[in-house]
């Protein structure tokens, strides 16, 4: 092997390390939804290639009010379902879905897309 062959194998090698921790080792972070007056808690998720914020955590036994605003035309995004809640939503390209769900009870519920290739949790503490 050449000197170039070994590089460019290294580089490789580094790069599907990096890949690889993204995806499965890196800490995924969680964003705190507060209630308003209203006693409403409200989240506000932006659909592009997955869902941002993926984890959000919410007070149990007060109503959620999720905000889907999706920013692209892929067939994968045009559904989310909650099949803990029995609900879904269709996510209008380029405008904001409103969906409502009240966990009851303290637990983590998912969500996805039609498809199952996005995913994001709702934690009920």
């Amino acid at each position: 092997m050449s000197i170039a062959q070994i590089i460019v194998t290294l580089a490789g090698l580094g790069l599907i390390g990096l890949i690889a921790w993204y995806f499965w080792f890196s800490e995924k972070k969680e964003t705190v939804i507060g209630t308003a007056a209203s006693g409403i808690q409200e989240a506000f998720i932006k659909v592009k290639g997955g869902y941002s914020p993926d984890v959000i955590v919410v007070e149990a036994g007060k109503p959620v009010r999720l905000n889907f605003n999706r920013e692209e035309t892929a067939v994968c995004s045009e559904q989310v379902l909650f099949p803990d809640f029995e609900k879904q939503a269709t996510l209008t390209p380029f405008k904001t879905v409103t969906l409502e769900i009240t966990p009851e009870k303290p637990g983590e519920y998912n969500f996805q897309c039609g498809m199952g290739m996005l995913h994001g949790k709702i934690i009920a503490r």
